[in-house]
């Protein structure tokens, strides 16, 4: 098993984690705060800015780290090392999740914001815990092999 390669998903998977946790703790309790056409277009410039190169290349590269992580681990190592595999695995369906909700869940934000604010709010916080949830699992399966989290007895 290539160890560069675990730790960069690991890395990768556990910062795409991190970002997802802000936006659920912080950033959508505060749009909620806010009135809804400040909200939406809030959530739409956030998107836009989403969608430039500093984080496509940490959402896409994690998930390129991942895929070639998981033929790695399935195609070169015993069955004795399978949590690379696993936790790619955990990595790629946030990735997953992101691409089948949240991104046609903004999709239609920008077409029709106002309007869709309530049931976007709710229904992409939730696909955006599970995101969370999974990315950062998926950071910890892979780093685990590796000595992480330490053994501090």
């Amino acid at each position: 098993m290539n160890t560069w390669l675990v730790l960069a998903a690991g890395i990768g998977s556990g910062v795409l984690g991190g970002f997802y946790i802000a936006f659920s703790l912080v950033v959508m309790p505060a749009l909620r705060l806010r009135p809804r056409d400040e909200a939406t277009a809030t959530m739409g410039a956030i998107n836009r800015a989403a969608a430039q190169a500093p984080f496509m290349v940490l959402f896409f590269g994690t998930a390129v780290l991942c895929v070639a992580t998981a033929l790695n681990a399935f195609f070169y190592t015993q069955l004795a090392s399978d949590w690379p595999l696993i936790g790619a695995l955990l990595s790629l369906a946030g990735t997953f999740l992101t691409m089948v909700v949240n991104v046609p869940l903004n999709n239609q934000l920008a077409q029709d914001n106002v309007r869709l604010w309530q049931r976007y709010e709710r229904s992409w916080t939730r696909a955006n815990h599970v995101r969370a949830v999974l990315s950062v699992v998926g950071a910890v399966v892979l780093l685990m092999p590796m000595g992480f989290p330490p053994n501090f007895s």
